[in-house]
């Protein structure tokens, strides 16, 4: 939940906003579930791909951008490292949005279960065993 652009799971709205930018591309969640496994290369991831080396270096910059992998220089090769971290961040995230609207839910079904004991003005419901309403009326 957001409050005054920061959130409950430790982040601002652009940290969230980039967390989810990230997580909302098929490539980019690949590479996330591969680096999971182990550390890769960039060369190596791809090479699993078929896009160009620098498509793939773009997508785990914007990865990494958003703090879900860590990229370590070895030698010659730039290893890619999932953060489970962040990754838990993004759950947390989705967690407070899913407790927010339940509670809206809950709220507007609260609402609907008190307005049906009434009719649109007001009146008592319609009173289906016996077919007819429930008050007597100005007609009766």
């Amino acid at each position: 939940m957001v409050v005054d652009g920061i959130d409950r799971t430790g982040g601002t709205d652009e940290t969230v906003d980039r967390l989810f930018h990230a997580l909302a591309d098929a490539t980019r969640r690949d590479i996330l579930r591969r680096c999971v496994l182990g550390e890769l290369s960039v060369s190596r991831l791809a090479a699993a791909y078929p896009m160009s080396f620098a498509a793939v270096q773009k997508h785990v910059t914007v990865l990494e951008r958003a703090g879900l992998v860590t990229k370590e220089r070895r030698g010659r090769e730039r290893l890619v490292r999932t953060d489970p971290d962040a990754v838990g961040r993004a759950r947390r995230a989705l967690d407070e949005l899913e407790t927010a609207w339940r509670a809206r839910v809950d709220r507007m079904t609260g609402l609907l279960t008190e307005g049906a004991g009434t009719g649109a003005s007001g009146a008592p419901a319609h009173d289906e065993d016996t077919d007819e309403n429930t008050t007597e009326g100005p007609d009766r």
